[in-house]
């Protein structure tokens, strides 16, 4: 590649800027270029891990999404609207690249895993260098933050997204072990009837901002009917298995 500069998708981990790992904590201190995605008008989380560790003279970046749950996952105006926002940091990227910089893409958990690094990743995977730094995962933050094993022995674990149809929900949830429900969201209630139709309400958690100072682990059973029809953002579902050990 002739192109100088290159671009880092940093994993930032699940939330709690000391779970960054090292080279992590490295780039983003030394990154003159920083990008970020956020919603519009909000500071965005990734950005408010980092907080008082970017250097004085750092270019901010913010990437704000066209489109988060104005138009329905399904409306074919959805992946339009993202596909020509990614397409637009890709170029932008590109540019500070071709000019030698270094940038630094900040990303929420693991940059491969469900983020929204990935799609900047596959357009310029090729055309320019690209570096992944990965992180802890949310789910990871989560299940420790039930202070329980998640797998045991020859535990088969499965990550559903509560996205998913109700029925698909309920067989996914019955066949597994060990199981991490995230994008949660304004399908509470469904994924809540779906783990009682499994027959797994005793056995399920819902942790909401793992790691963070406001951390909540609660039982879904001691979740009452009338409350979280809507989870925050940063939730996740965890089953543990109970699988072979010593």
């Amino acid at each position: 590649m002739s192109i100088p500069g290159t671009i880092y998708g940093v994993g930032l981990g699940p939330g709690a800027a000391d779970l960054m790992s090292v080279r992590a904590d490295r780039l983003v201190r030394g990154a003159r270029h920083v990008a970020y995605f956020r919603k519009a008008g909000r500071q965005g989380h990734a950005r408010r891990i980092v907080d008082g560790m970017l250097r004085d003279d750092v270019i901010e970046l913010p990437m704000d999404y066209p489109v988060t749950t104005e138009i329905p996952v399904s409306d074919p105006r959805y992946n339009a609207c993202l596909s020509e926002f990614y397409a637009e940091w890709t170029q932008r990227l590109l540019t500070l690249a071709s000019a030698g910089e270094e940038v630094a893409v900040l990303c929420e958990g693991d940059p491969f895993f469900y983020g929204s690094f990935m799609h900047l990743y596959t357009r310029l995977s090729g055309v320019a260098p690209v570096v992944v730094v990965p992180g802890i995962t949310g789910m990871s933050g989560a299940w420790t933050a039930t202070g329980l094993p998640v797998t045991w022995g020859d535990d088969v674990m499965t990550i559903l997204m509560a996205t998913l149809p109700e029925e698909e929900l309920v067989r996914r949830i019955r066949d597994t072990d060990a199981l991490a429900v995230m994008k949660i969201g304004r399908n509470f209630t469904k994924l809540r009837r779906a783990v009682v139709a499994a027959g797994r309400e005793d056995a399920a958690w819902l942790v909401e901002y793992a790691t963070m100072g406001d951390q909540r682990v609660t039982p879904l059973r001691d979740i009452g009917e009338e409350a979280g029809a809507i989870t925050p953002y940063f939730s996740i579902l965890i089953i543990h298995g109970q699988g072979r050990r010593p």
